[in-house]
């Protein structure tokens, strides 16, 4: 006799909105991994790291959405462990592609590094003041908020944005559009981190339900950046 062993799948009410949320982005982050990884050979060499590297931040983000619905269904509590794990390998990874797209305009290594640390302090300071030291969950956003600012200078001030002025053309556009991300897309982080922690923070932004924001705001930052990236690749190796 065949035995069928059926895996456990956490069952959701048709009104939990957050796990929808979870399941769905979980879905369109490995979509859009399968389509960055399937699409590499029809790019010249010097792009297909670029390329590469979009398809690993969402194919990580996927894997990690995929334990996150999970919790949610089992616990109905937000995960925020998992989507910090999540977010310091993407993040600066995503920091990265910067310094990937720049390279044709001479960017140099210490470029990436610097964005790196600076991603990783954000938001090791973050999860610390959301979680572990919340009584002094100011100081930390504060640092936080700090290292989120360099990286924001940086790109639209600093010597990325020097680079991307001297490339030019579609490389030019792209880090543009990039910046906006960041600017803007990256903005609903810290509005979460504020929700979430106690002070006057809360009295502000207290009482949001964060999850469904942070889950949609995930997919369109994570997608979004490698979308770019690849329609650079596109445009670059026609």
């Amino acid at each position: 006799m065949n035995h069928f062993m059926l895996l456990s799948v956490p069952k959701l009410d048709p009104t939990d909105y957050v796990g929808f949320t979870f399941f769905v982005g979980c879905m369109a982050m490995m979509a859009a991994s399968a389509f960055f990884f399937l699409s590499l050979s029809q790019f010249d060499k010097k792009w297909r790291t670029s390329v590469l590297v979009s398809g690993l931040i969402t194919f990580i983000a996927a894997v990690h959405y995929f334990y996150m619905r999970d919790y949610w269904a089992a616990h109905m509590d937000s995960p925020t462990f998992f989507r910090y794990v999540d977010w310091v390998l993407t993040v600066p990874l995503m920091c990265v592609e910067f310094y990937l797209i720049l390279k044709v305009a001479g960017a140099k290594q210490s470029l990436m590094w610097k964005m790196i640390v600076l991603s990783i302090v954000m938001l090791v300071t973050g999860y610390l003041g959301e979680a572990v030291y919340t009584d002094n969950a100011q100081v930390w956003g504060l640092i936080s908020g700090i290292a989120y600012f360099a990286i924001v200078y940086e790109i639209w001030l600093g010597s990325a944005a020097k680079l991307a002025k001297d490339a030019g053309g579609a490389v030019e556009s792209a880090h543009k559009m990039l910046c906006w991300f960041v600017l803007v897309g990256w903005a609903i982080y810290p509005i979460g981190y504020m929700a979430g922690t106690d002070g006057w923070y809360s009295d502000i932004f207290g009482g949001m339900d964060m999850d469904v924001l942070y889950n949609i705001a995930d997919a369109i930052n994570k997608i979004g950046f490698g979308l770019v990236v690849y329609n650079l690749a596109v445009k670059s190796t026609s």
